[in-house]
Order: structure tokens, then C-alpha cells, then sequence
């Protein structure tokens, strides 16, 4: 969680400098400037005109810190990473879907009261609490995704059609054969089928349980916005945010450990 709390601040802080050098205000410096060294290279009789490039770099470089330091344009490009990240659009299902954006709105929610929270210890804490927010939505994401995929899988949803009459078609061929080497084959096809539609009933338990889990995890984010709001300075002393801490950092444990299940069976019905 670490990692990708690390991964996602250098990839934040590098889309926010990107950023910085496509705004409107970067953009009139930088050609203010060769217009200035063009056209007016020695305004002045003690001018150089390298001078118009340093106060040039100067003014870019307050445009890019500003740009870092200002909590509105950090959470905008935040925002915009994450959701193209953890881009909707890439699942098919709309309740999926659904899902997923309402996972993206809750993190900004907590983002923005968060940031609003004067200066100090209390917000600090509060960062630090909701640290683990982005790993949340990112399992809440890769549940959606697989099971878009289980969905809409053609060949499952054709082996999970037919597998039950074909075993049933081969039960009664072996009814009625007498051959013993056709009776074998016919044994070893049935065992084949049924161990695979073992399989597509685990694979389908599991998808249950994924559902289920992306619908605690859903409230559970919603659950984690009241809270925030209600943590006040005196719950820092209190115990109350590190409890919320901990609650953040299970969830998205178990949410990990469903995704490996999730991949494992999925491979092995496949």
C-alpha cells in the first residue's frame, strides 16, 4: 500500500508539473519572452539580452510552484489521474460502471473536506488517515473490472448453458453402450465435464461474493466520508482516526485478497 501510496504522489506531482507548463499563463511567459529577446534584445543601454530568458525561467518557475502549492489545482489534477487510471469507460456493464464512479466521488469527497481542514495537526492527521483511499478505489476498480469480464465472457456463459445437458447426454449414452472401451472414454468425459462445471459453480460463488464485497466496500467509502467529517482535533488524542486508519487499511487488504482469489479461480475455470 506504501508503494502505491509513493507510485501515485510521484505520478501526481509529475502530472501537476505537466500541468503547470500546458496553462495559459505559462504559455504567454514563454512567448512573451521571445518576443521580448526578438524585438527588444537592449532596451536599455546596461540590458544583456539574456536577461529577458532569466526573467523568463523566473516566471515559469513561480508558475510551476504555484501551481504545486495550490491545493484547488492539485485536486483537479489529482482528480483527472485518477479517473483516467481508473477510467469508467472501460467497463462495459453500467451498474458496474456505476460503481465505479461512485467510488471515484467519494474519494474527491473526502479529498476536498480533507484539504478544507485548517493548517495543522488535525489536517495532517487527516491525510495521513485517508492515505489508503486511493488503494480502496483502485480494488473497488479491479472488482468491477473482473467482474465485467466474468459477465460478459462468452465462453463461460456458453459452458455454464450447456455443460449440464451435455453431462446429462453422456450419462444416458453410457446407459446404453455396452462396449467397455467406448464405456471407459465415455467415464473419463463425464468426470472431465463435471470437475469443470465444479469449477464454473466455485468461479460463480466466488463472483457472489465479489459483488457482495463491492457493495460493502461501496458503503463502507460512504461510511468513511461521515466520519471524516465528524473528526474533530479532539478525536486525534482519542484513538478515534487511527481506529478509522486501521478499518481503511483491513478493507483494503481484504479487497486484495478477494482480487487474488478472484484471478485464481477465473484462471482455472477458464
Amino acid at each position: 500500500m506504501t508503494q502505491r501510496k509513493n507510485e501515485l504522489k510521484q505520478r501526481a506531482t509529475q502530472a501537476i508539473i505537466a500541468h503547470a507548463f500546458l496553462r495559459l499563463e505559462s504559455a504567454l511567459t514563454i512567448a512573451l519572452t521571445i518576443i521580448l529577446v526578438a524585438l527588444f534584445p537592449q532596451p536599455f543601454p546596461w540590458w544583456q539580452w539574456w536577461y529577458w530568458l532569466v526573467l523568463g525561467v523566473i516566471g515559469e518557475a513561480l508558475i510551476v510552484y504555484t501551481s504545486i502549492t495550490d491545493e484547488m489545482t492539485s485536486r483537479r489534477v489529482v482528480a483527472d489521474l485518477l479517473r483516467k487510471e481508473f477510467n469508467p469507460g472501460e467497463i462495459h456493464s453500467v451498474e458496474y460502471r456505476q460503481r465505479v464512479e461512485k467510488a471515484l466521488e467519494y474519494r474527491q469527497r473526502i479529498e476536498q473536506h480533507v484539504r478544507s481542514a485548517d493548517a495543522g495537526v488535525l489536517r495532517d492527521h487527516l491525510v495521513d488517515t485517508t492515505a489508503g483511499i486511493a488503494d480502496w478505489v483502485a480494488n473497488v476498480f479491479g472488482l468491477a473490472k473482473r467482474l465485467d469480464r466474468y459477465h460478459n465472457d462468452p465462453m463461460l456463459l456458453r459452458d455454464r448453458r450447456d455443460l449440464p445437458g451435455e453431462i446429462a447426454g453422456l450419462r444416458s449414452r453410457l446407459q446404453r453402450e455396452d462396449n467397455a472401451a467406448v464405456r471407459e472414454q465415455l467415464q473419463q468425459a463425464i468426470a472431465s465435464k463435471q470437475e469443470q462445471l465444479v469449477s464454473l459453480e466455485k468461479l460463480q460463488n466466488v463472483m457472489e461474493r465479489a459483488v457482495y464485497q463491492l457493495e460493502t466496500t461501496l458503503t463502507a467509502l460512504g461510511t468513511v466520508y461521515s466520519q471524516i467529517q465528524l473528526i474533530q482535533a479532539k478525536d486525534i488524542d482519542s484513538g478515534r482516526e487511527q481506529r478509522l486508519r486501521d478499518d481503511i487499511a483491513d478493507q483494503v487488504a481484504d479487497l486484495q485478497a478477494l482480487q487474488e482469489t478472484l484471478d485464481e479461480v477465473y484462471g482455472s475455470s477458464t
